[in-house]
């Protein structure tokens, strides 16, 4: 127990209703329904249980965290709990009033997502009339309250080429970062594949871009990438420090994952924080002490002196490209497996993009 570092960060899922229907969602298949989400008072007891585990920034997500109409009610006890709170939106929901009635609970930040740097390209992707004219709203009310604006620029094929005005948009908003996030390839994202896999020269292109703007000594805006993981040598650390490292998701329902898009892993039984409490899981459950450390590695992960940088990769990733959870992450060049990510490549090159299937909200 000692050598596992305390969770610093927590992604608290709560809901997964939407207006939206992105068909990159990273929500599962199958998702939780409004009946099944956890009632205020719950999450406020979760939000206190993670300060007194160490967990420093809190980040309410969804689907769409401002169809709860309590939202502002789980801010204020976030926030008394000593929690940063960072917004995670798409901007649908919420008016001037709520707005207000957030910063008014402590909100400290907001992390708005942009579809398409236009209404015509924005409101296709995701699926939702007028959205992209409400979200320049919504950042025009937060540049006025002086809040903190982050930009997530979800980039795939069908948008990748508009990624310099996307970063220009970002300027224009106020915002203080831009996460340019590729589509990674789980949940929805995983299902519409075919349709949102850049081409390699779109991804090239994309790298020089950045590269420019970072070395531009002019520029203010903090730039975050996340470029496609199938077009690397390596595979990215997960969580960034490794299985059950740094953070720790919950479910609308109150199930605990070691990262979003563990609920493909049905080999594991992922305790609920109704049932459990939260140190508990963090520290004994055995869901999160699967992957931890590198005992479970094999080879050639097991000898490989960069697994005390990647960890093994995503076990995520691994599981759905190769149907084993404990498998090297088909990414790194020296996987058994990468031709299976080299055979996607080339197939998505070939192809022109293919139609999307759209994201269902629950009920």
């Amino acid at each position: 127990m000692s050598d596992i570092p305390a969770p610093i960060a927590l992604l608290a899922e709560l809901t997964h209703r939407c207006p939206l229907s992105c068909p990159y969602c990273s929500n599962p298949l199958e998702m939780v329904r409004g009946a099944q989400e956890l009632p205020t008072e719950v999450w406020a007891d979760v939000f206190a249980q993670a300060a007194a585990l160490g967990v420093l920034q809190l980040h309410l997500s969804g689907g769409e965290p401002a169809a709860r109409r309590d939202l502002p009610e789980l801010v204020k006890a976030a926030r008394e709990a000593g929690l940063y709170v960072n917004l995670i939106t798409s901007g649908i929901g919420l008016t001037p009033a709520r707005l207000d009635a957030l910063e008014a609970a402590g909100l400290d930040h907001v992390q708005l997502s942009l579809q398409g740097v236009n209404a015509q390209s924005a409101d296709k992707i995701g699926g939702y009339k007028g959205g992209f004219d409400r979200k320049m709203g919504l950042a025009g009310l937060i540049a006025e309250r002086g809040l903190a604006l982050t930009i997530n620029a979800v980039m795939h094929r069908s948008n990748l080429d508009d990624l310099p005005r996307m970063i220009e948009m970002a300027r224009e908003l106020g915002a203080r970062r831009i996460e340019i996030a590729c589509v990674q390839f789980y949940g929805w994202a995983l299902k519409n594949r075919a349709a949102l896999q850049p081409t390699r020269a779109q991804v090239d292109e994309a790298k020089a871009i950045v590269a420019s703007a970072r070395a531009d000594p002019a520029e203010r805006l903090v730039i975050d990438f996340v470029p496609p993981d199938y077009y690397a040598d390596y595979p990215k650390a997960c969580m960034g420090g490794g299985w059950g490292s740094t953070g720790l998701n919950i479910a609308p329902d109150g199930t605990v994952l070691p990262c979003h898009a563990a609920q493909t892993m049905t080999h594991l039984q992922f305790p609920n924080v109704q049932t459990t409490p939260l140190r508990e899981i963090w520290y004994g459950s055995a869901a999160f002490n699967a992957y931890r450390g590198d005992d479970w590695m094999a080879e050639p992960c097991r000898s490989c002196p960069r697994k005390a940088v990647d960890h093994g990769g995503c076990r995520c990733q691994a599981l759905a490209l190769t149907g084993d959870a404990a498998a090297t992450d088909p990414v790194c060049r020296k996987s058994p497996d990468r031709a299976k990510v080299d055979a996607l490549l080339a197939e998505g090159d070939a192809k022109g993009p293919a139609d999307w299937a759209y994201r269902i909200s629950p009920v």
